[in-house]
């Protein structure tokens, strides 16, 4: 098992996702509506773990040509891994229900989130990517908590995941709230 750490905001990490941003884009062609860095590693001056989220965005899923067009170009892929959690959605539940990928041997440490576009777990990735990006307090109150559980669980991915997603959860909501009230003023 891999060590989490959690390291300070690199510059660099834009530079390197808009690599594998082409990248994905020459594989998947029309395939992908859009390809958007997500995640700590996207939020400027944000604390993370140093690896790149991605998340691809599709009309269709279930389009057979995603998996084998990723596979053929050397990514990994987690047959294991088809849903993502989410406070309020039962687990399993198909507006959460996704692909994932990991780099290809040999490249830079990338996790690919392939979701549909509308779906919640789509969308709340954006969101909150933007949230945290938009207020600075919160983020470096999130930063916090990421540190200090990548310190008391240093080797113990479950705990780490298990007190860090139901507070990314909860800030979702919050900005789905706050976003919901702006657009009815």
């Amino acid at each position: 098992m891999k060590k989490i750490e959690v390291i300070e905001y690199q510059p660099g990490w834009t530079e390197e996702f808009i690599t594998i941003q082409s990248v994905l884009q020459q594989v998947l062609g029309g395939l992908a509506v859009r390809i958007d860095h997500i995640g700590s590693t996207a939020v400027p001056n944000l604390v993370a773990k140093d690896v790149i989220d991605i998340q691809v965005s599709v009309k269709d899923l279930d389009n057979p040509y995603l998996v084998s067009v990723l596979r053929e170009s050397g990514y990994v892929f987690r047959p294991d891994i088809t849903h993502d959690n989410l406070i309020g959605y039962k687990e399993g539940d198909a507006c959460l229900e996704k692909r994932y990928f990991r780099e290809p041997q040999g490249q830079r440490q990338t996790h690919i989130h392939i979701r549909e576009v509308g779906r919640v777990n789509q969308v709340y990735a954006l969101q909150f990517r933007d949230f945290l990006r938009d207020n600075k307090p919160i983020a470096d109150a999130y930063g916090k908590i990421k540190s200090a559980l990548a310190r008391r669980f240093p080797n113990d991915e479950a705990a780490y995941y298990e007190f860090k997603d139901p507070y990314m959860d909860s800030l979702f909501y919050a900005a789905s709230l706050l976003e919901s009230k702006n657009q009815t003023q």
